[in-house]
């Protein structure tokens, strides 16, 4: 089954599994004790910085649980987009694990700004309301959009005014750099980002990503937060491996680069299309269009993807490192043939 439904769909990249199986040799010390992790560690601190604390979690639903554990009390809250994975897709797991509340803002295109977060810091000192701690994004976010370094270091100064912290949820992390043709420090360690969740399943990996804290109080006691929400894998070496297959050279980028590529082809070949309507900016791997829904129900009978908002018959089409040239072009052209009957 090859579709647009998603990249967690995709396999792994043939170069993340001969890293597994170099990896799968002999014994290795458990817990992260092993050179893979030792390795992992050096290649992360190398694009984010020398200071920052890099620990391994099993999933991107668990690293952002354990940072926000180390960023706030149960009389916290953290200010993020409605639309963003926190809210919406992780079941309740903040709020349940780390006791804060989740304060949602609405936003046209997935991204918060000064002024909608200034919304939400109120009541500063009142012990009858919950306290604004973190601000969390999403890089790139749900609707494909990404934020520029100005605008993180705008939300960065912001935070740190107010004695909060500024957390990346980084699930997509090297489209976003991909498309800002930018290193990953300059628009995280750079502009003040104090925690990341850097993501590697949906680029390739077999599973697991990577907390890296910047604020170094954070790491304070992170190991027992790690293992306490369950995310400290024994066998270390096979997440570690991964993400130097990863970053030892540039497959992170050259895999999230062909996923941006594949869905600014497929955003071309159906932007002109009679019943077809592009309703976002296609700035990393993702698409987002209008069909009239028996058009979407015929489609999704061959190719499989979501519909993201039923009641406007909004759709998203996802691509991934291993989408082809060739499958756009056919899932194009089934497009046009499918509104072409419609119409």
């Amino acid at each position: 089954m090859k579709g647009f439904a998603s990249d967690n769909y995709s396999g792994a990249h043939p170069e993340v599994l001969e890293a597994m199986v170099a990896a799968n040799a002999d014994h290795a010390a458990a817990y992260g004790a092993d050179p893979w992790t030792a390795r992992a560690h050096e290649l992360i601190r190398g694009h984010f910085g020398e200071h920052a604390h890099c620990f391994l979690v099993w999933n991107g639903t668990g690293a952002n649980v354990t940072i926000l554990r180390a960023m706030c009390r149960p009389w916290h809250a953290v200010v993020c987009a409605a639309s963003a994975h926190v809210n919406v897709d992780e079941s309740g797991a903040p709020e349940f694990h780390v006791g804060a509340k989740l304060l949602d803002l609405p936003t046209p295109d997935g991204k918060l700004t000064p002024e909608l977060v200034r919304s939400a810091v109120i009541r500063v000192g009142d012990e009858h309301a919950v306290q604004a701690r973190v601000i969390s994004i999403t890089q790139s976010t749900e609707l494909g959009t990404v934020y520029t370094p100005a605008e993180i270091r705008a939300l960065a100064d912001l935070a740190h005014a107010n004695g909060m912290y500024l957390h990346v949820d980084g699930a997509r992390l090297a489209n976003a750099a991909a498309t800002l043709n930018s290193p990953l420090r300059a628009f995280t360690t750079d502009t003040g980002v104090d925690a990341i969740s850097f993501g590697g399943t949906k680029n390739g990996m077999v599973g697991g990503e990577a907390v890296v804290l910047l604020a170094p109080e954070l790491a304070d006691g992170f190991p027992w937060i790690r293992k306490q929400s369950m995310q400290l894998p024994s066998k270390g070496r096979f997440l570690a491996a991964q993400f130097v297959a990863l970053l030892e050279g540039d497959l992170w980028l050259r895999s999230a680069s062909h996923a941006n590529a594949m869905g600014a082809r497929l955003a071309r070949a159906v932007a002109h299309l009679p019943g077809v309507r592009v309703t976002r900016p296609t700035q990393a791997n993702v698409v987002f269009a209008i069909l009239d829904p028996t058009v979407t129900a015929h489609l999704q009978q061959a190719w499989p993807f979501y519909v993201w908002d039923a009641a406007t018959g909004e759709v998203r089409w996802m691509c991934s490192w291993d989408t082809t040239p060739e499958e756009v072009d056919a899932f194009a052209a089934a497009i046009a043939d499918a509104v072409t009957v419609a119409a």
